[in-house]
Formats: C-alpha cells, sequence, structure tokens
C-alpha cells in the first residue's frame, strides 16, 4: 500500500476458537507488512465453547492482541461497537471470526480509504453462505437501503475499514439494537467498495440463521428508519382511497338500476382487506412502541466483563496461573 497507517483490528468471537490462532496468526503476517502500529482487539461475546481461554492464550503468546470479555452474548454489532470504543489507533478494520474473510485482503480495504473514503466496505467476489442465509442477508441490505442508498447498502459486509474519528458521531449512542452499518452513516456520507475474496467456511457453522438476520433487519428498519411507518401510511391512504371508489361504484349501481351490490362474499372479502391493512399499521406502530420503551429502559448495548492485555499485568498473572494449573 502507498501510506502506511496505524490500524485496529477489531473481531467479534463467538464460539470460534478453533478458527481464532489462524486468523490472528494470518492478520500478524499481514499488517506488520502493510502498517506501522496495529492492535488486534478480540471482543468475547458470550461464547460457550472455550473462546475465552483462546484468546487469553493469544494475548499472552502476541503483544498486540487484547481480549475483552462480554458478560452475556449481546449479538455481533454490539460486540464490535465495544471493540471500536477500545480501538487506539486512526484506522478501524472489523473483520469476522472465521477465516472467510482473508486479511491478506486488508490493504485493499486501506488503499481504498487513503483515496479520501470515511468507510470502505470488503464486497465478497463471490458469497459462500447457504440459500438461507444469502437470503437474509439480502433482506438485511433491502433494511439498509433507506438509510445508506441503494449502491452502499448493496456492498455492505461484515468486512469493513473505516476512520477512528467515525465514532464520535455516535459517541453517546445507547440501547440494545445496535447497527454498525447505520450508525457510520450518522458520521459520513463518503462510502466506498472494493471487491474481495470470500474463503470458505473451515471450521464450524455459521452462528447466524436466517431468523436472527431476519431480526436483525426488522430491528434496522424499526429502530433506525421511519420507512416502515410511511409504507404503513400508503397502504392506509391506499385502502382509503379504495374504500371511497367501492362506495361511488355502489352508489352509481343503485342510482341507476335501483339495487345494491349483492353478495355477502363481497362484503366479507372487503372487511377483512381493510380490517388488515389496519392491523398492519397498529403492528408497525407497536414496532415502534416497543424501540421506544426499550430506549426508555436505557438498557446498556453491551456490559464488559474482563479485559486482558499488556496495560492489565494483574489479568496476565491471572491467566498465567490459570494455565499453569
Amino acid at each position: 500500500m502507498g501510506n502506511a497507517q496505524s490500524v485496529s483490528v477489531v473481531i467479534p468471537v463467538y464460539n470460534s476458537r478453533n478458527s481464532l490462532a489462524e486468523v490472528v496468526d494470518r492478520l500478524h503476517q499481514s499488517m506488520r507488512a502493510s502498517t506501522d502500529h496495529y492492535e488486534v482487539i478480540l471482543v468475547d461475546d458470550g461464547s460457550r465453547d472455550g473462546s475465552w481461554q483462546g484468546i487469553a492464550q493469544l494475548v499472552m503468546d502476541h503483544p498486540f492482541v487484547t481480549g475483552i470479555r462480554l458478560m452475556r452474548n449481546y449479538g455481533q454489532h454490539n460486540a464490535v461497537l465495544c471493540g471500536i470504543r477500545a480501538a487506539r489507533y486512526p484506522v478501524i478494520v472489523t473483520i469476522d471470526d472465521d477465516g472467510q474473510n482473508p486479511p491478506e485482503e486488508i490493504p485493499k480495504l486501506l488503499d481504498k480509504l487513503a483515496e479520501g473514503y470515511d468507510v470502505v466496505y470488503g464486497t465478497p467476489d463471490v458469497e459462500r453462505h447457504g440459500l438461507w442465509r444469502d437470503l437474509a442477508s439480502k433482506l438485511t441490505k433491502m433494511a439498509l437501503f433507506s438509510s445508506m442508498g441503494a449502491e452502499t447498502a448493496r456492498s455492505v459486509s461484515a468486512f469493513r475499514a473505516f476512520r477512528t474519528s467515525m465514532r464520535d458521531a455516535f459517541a453517546h449512542f445507547g440501547g440494545p439494537h445496535a447497527c454498525v452499518d447505520v450508525l457510520l452513516t450518522w458520521g459520513t456520507s463518503r462510502f466506498g467498495a472494493v471487491t474481495v475474496q470470500h474463503d470458505p467456511r473451515r471450521h464450524g457453522q455459521s452462528n447466524y440463521s436466517f431468523r436472527s438476520l431476519t431480526r436483525h433487519a426488522l430491528n434496522m428498519m424499526t429502530g433506525f428508519s421511519t420507512a416502515p411507518l410511511r409504507i404503513a401510511s400508503l397502504i392506509g391512504f391506499a385502502f382509503t382511497a379504495f374504500g371511497g371508489a367501492l362506495l361511488m361504484i355502489i352508489l352509481a349501481r343503485y342510482l341507476i338500476s335501483g339495487s345494491a351490490v349483492p353478495g355477502f362474499a363481497f362484503l366479507a372479502s372487503t372487511i377483512t382487506i381493510l380490517s388488515g391493512a389496519q392491523l398492519f399499521a397498529l403492528g408497525v406502530i407497536g414496532e415502534y412502541l416497543a424501540r421506544m420503551y426499550s430506549r426508555m429502559m436505557d438498557r446498556p448495548s453491551y456490559a464488559v466483563l474482563d479485559r486482558i492485555d499488556e496495560e492489565h499485568p494483574a489479568q496476565l498473572e491471572r491467566v498465567a496461573a490459570a494455565r499453569a494449573q
């Protein structure tokens, strides 16, 4: 790359003990060849497979690694937000813990960032997920459309590089439903993307299901956008117009032929359609009320249970003692 710089790499970790050491080793090889200074922040998001013990070992073996352990599982974006706030260097790179985003592609993101962008996404050349995961990913990108614009939303991925100064725009953000991509739009509109390689998963299975990704998309739509309310309003307007047109037809037929439209089925179907539209609008309003209620409770995006790095020798000594036993 043309201009070396200092980079913080944030990795959310969930049940990925088998892949962590390989990812960190590849990061080490890539980063030392392309940056002045770097750190790797591993955020354990309530793993149940011993990932925290693996992180502790990596902290002992590599002085550039920092381990942060959350009290429970808060979700990928919340874990990434924690790592972003702990970063020390001017540029942040986020990457998954499964090794499907090659660390060797990070220089591509940094080169693009140096062209004047504030956020650069690594868009996979070929996504190697299952059918349901791909469908859920497309739904998530559709949810991002209203906040980020069409071109940027199509390029969104968990493999991203951005300037650390962007976090000032959401420094006071709180609440259980975080979306890093939407939060970044609060600080800039200069988004870029580069095509990167996407490797097959070597260890385990994806922790994201179609259900969880769909829930994340719904959280984005109702938590960071008013588009669903506008859609509900348009549906209400459309059915109001439909009802008015139907009334005019009935009145015209009565005045012309002296008879009304016969049939219980016609009346029942009309009532059903209008009732469905009302329930849909009430459901959308209910979702927004639920988000407001959640925000009013002032629930945190995450809570840190433990942290280990070279600046916390007591924790390192505790880890070393546990390892000796």
